[in-house]
């Protein structure tokens, strides 16, 4: 075992361990795993570009990350990818990995930052979600990437803004309606139905003021017309419960729309996205299985509104699995 290898399980063995001490201490770690991935053997995607601006704030930047040998004429499908942090903290710079495990999947992933804290409340998180969604449209082909089919994709808050630039229409309009360039969500962990706001916490900061508070809600503007979602949680997170993957995808199906929901068992609120890293990979399929949707929904032959492809079933894939007209819940441990 060579070194560099050695430091890496290093590094990736005290991230687990990390998750109970102080929220610097939990980024600083990631950043860590960020470098721990670089270095881990294992097919991944390149960085093609960095820190480039869609607004004025350092903040308002994105990175791209290609395919291996991805030609700047190529058209290969896109994924956005938005970071969690409670809408106040973490960075797209952390997520080197999420952007290098996408793009060796085949997709030109853009990894998209936005205003955090108190210059980031609500609306501006989403003003920059949809402005990070309409950078790509205009520049991604440029980088090898097909600007008519994308999917938004991210954990906890991030997931919770990929969903509401999608379902409410206020933010991306047609291109969020089937048949657009959007052509569905990858949701981990995704707070869609939380209300009412615990008072003081991080959404009552970054939300609290938004009249009507529904309007926060994913699940306020649930639809039949919106691209399909797949929404994967585990049922050990405490953090955003199960129940609000559970519910919103049986909101979107009842609208006549298409919802796939994974309850990954003995998973917590983190696994599921360092999962998507080198080293975590082996524990939990959330890239596979969102890839697969992915490449399903960006086929330039699929149409939302069909059937959907059989998903494995759960003796297969340790998964609980809510698939089209059919729920099947996790514990709810309220």
């Amino acid at each position: 075992m060579g070194k560099a290898m050695v430091i890496a399980l290093i590094v990736a063995g005290a991230l687990l361990a990390a998750f109970g001490v102080g929220q610097a201490a939990r980024w600083q770690l990631l950043g860590l795993l960020d470098v721990a991935d670089r270095w881990w053997p294992g097919d991944g995607g390149e960085r093609r570009a960095t820190a480039l601006s869609y607004g004025p704030s350092t903040e308002q930047q994105v990175d791209v990350f290609v395919p291996a040998g991805t030609r700047d004429t190529d058209r290969k499908p896109v994924i956005i990818w938005f970071h969690g942090g409670g809408w106040d903290s973490g960075g797209r710079d952390f997520y080197g990995f999420a952007g290098r495990a996408f793009a060796g999947e085949g997709f030109v992933t853009v990894v998209a930052g936005y205003r955090l804290g108190s210059d980031g409340r609500y609306p501006a998180f989403m003003e920059d979600a949809a402005a990070a969604v309409r950078w790509t449209r205009a520049n991604i082909a440029a980088l090898g990437g097909d600007p008519d089919r994308i999917v938004l994709a991210g954990h906890s808050a991030g997931a919770h803004i990929a969903l509401l630039s999608v379902l409410d229409v206020r933010w991306l309009g047609e291109e969020a309606m089937v048949g657009g360039p959007i052509k569905g969500v990858i949701a981990l962990a995704a707070p869609t139905d939380f209300l009412p706001f615990e008072r003081g916490g991080s959404a009552d900061r970054a939300m609290g003021q938004v009249v009507p508070l529904s309007f926060t809600q994913p699940i306020t503007f649930a639809r039949g017309d919106a691209p399909p979602l797949w929404l994967a949680t585990g049922d050990l997170d405490t953090t955003v419960r199960p129940r609000n993957s559970v519910r919103l995808g049986q909101a979107i199906r009842d609208a006549g729309g298409s919802a796939d929901v994974v309850i990954y068992p003995l998973v917590d609120h983190i696994a599921i996205m360092t999962a998507l890293s080198l080293p975590y990979r082996n524990r939990v399929p959330t890239l596979i299985e969102a890839t697969a949707f992915a490449k399903r929904v960006t086929r330039r032959s699929y149409r939302a509104l069909d059937q959907p492809e059989p998903l494995p079933q759960p003796a297969e894939r340790g998964a609980v699995v809510a698939a089209e007209g059919e729920t099947q819940r996790a514990p709810d441990r309220r």
